[in-house]
């Protein structure tokens, strides 16, 4: 995902008026710039700068969602709406047969050693933030059990 494009994005939500678009882009774009100044990248931010923060707006987002209060209607609309505009501009995960498939056949030696700790340290550089962590830590226990 282009920077650029989520500043387009929140310049439209702002000409249309609508304020909870506006505010969950807003945060995007707030979430990816502190980790583009952590990392120094302030000028020019990478895609995978991007998308990783994304992705962690996301999590939160859907974890705001799920610990809400049921007599909270108002917040759980907000939160929905949130979740839903962060889903948009979120990556496309591998799924579990993905992950599976790549971990047979790139990994094939370090996973023939069953050590489940040395294969998540290995596959997780390759991975992370094409995957979601609990679907490889899943893959990676089906694995080592087999």
């Amino acid at each position: 995902m282009q920077f650029e494009t989520l500043q387009k994005d929140m310049v439209a939500a702002m000409k249309a008026r609508d304020k909870g678009r506006k505010e969950s882009i807003s945060a995007l774009i707030s979430a990816v710039k502190k980790i583009a100044i952590d990392e120094g990248k302030r000028d020019d931010i990478p895609e995978e700068l991007v998308d990783r923060a994304i992705l962690k707006e996301l999590k939160t987002a859907k974890e705001q969602l799920d610990t809400c209060p049921a007599d909270r209607t108002d917040l759980l609309e907000e939160y929905k709406l949130r979740y839903e505009v962060i889903s948009e501009y979120a990556p496309k995960l591998l799924s579990e047969d993905e992950v599976k498939a790549i971990l047979t056949e790139k990994f094939a030696e370090v996973i023939a050693t069953k050590n489940k700790g040395m294969i998540m340290k290995s596959v997780m550089p390759e991975l992370k933030g094409k995957a979601d962590g609990s679907v490889i830590n899943k893959v990676v226990a089906e694995l080592c059990n087999a």
